[in-house]
């Protein structure tokens, strides 16, 4: 794996979580407990600050970025994951912040200043816009993201249960997953 200091810091990763060989963490980034982070991954915590909560999981092929501070954007826009989000594979996240118990689905778009409430899904290949407020407990879909429907109690256990999944195979990658030398 490729964890790198940028201008004086450095990655900051809980000892309980995983990152995957072959991703890049680089910067103002923290993991922490539990969470996640698989293949291909591309974190760069450079220009502003990135924080992925516990129990979350950050898929294969997801870039996660931020926004620097500007003139017009004095504190610029950091990426805030919290807690049990499930990111689904080559999703982008730039400079948002999403809440708790959020899964974003496979090849979505976040964009800046965009806050996702607890308790969403968004689903695969959506694009959000900047500056959108996604509000609690509904499944957003399209490009761009429209608010579709509200969740069902089913879908608002599962976005734990996908959390609480990633946990168990990231701890069994942990103790299983050894390289191999030769074919």
């Amino acid at each position: 794996m490729s964890i790198e200091s940028y201008k004086g810091k450095s990655p900051v990763i809980h000892p309980s979580a995983y990152v995957h060989d072959s991703a890049v963490i680089v910067g103002d980034v923290e993991i922490a407990e539990d969470a996640s982070i698989w293949p291909l991954v591309a974190a760069r915590g450079d220009v502003n600050f990135m924080r992925i909560g516990k129990r979350s999981n950050i898929q294969d092929g997801t870039v996660l970025h931020l926004t620097r501070s500007s003139t017009a954007n004095p504190s610029g826009y950091p990426l805030i994951i919290g807690e049990d989000v499930t990111v689904g594979h080559k999703a982008m996240l730039h400079g948002c912040t999403l809440g708790n118990r959020i899964l974003v689905g496979m090849g979505a778009i976040v964009m800046d200043n965009v806050v996702v409430e607890d308790d969403v899904i968004i689903g695969g290949g959506a694009l959000v816009p900047p500056n959108k407020t996604l509000e609690s407990g509904y499944l957003y879909v399209g490009s761009p993201v429209k608010k579709a429907r509200p969740l069902t109690e089913s879908e608002r256990a599962f976005l734990k249960v996908s959390a609480d999944n990633y946990v168990r195979l990231k701890d069994e990658y942990i103790t299983e997953v050894k390289p191999v030398t030769s074919l």
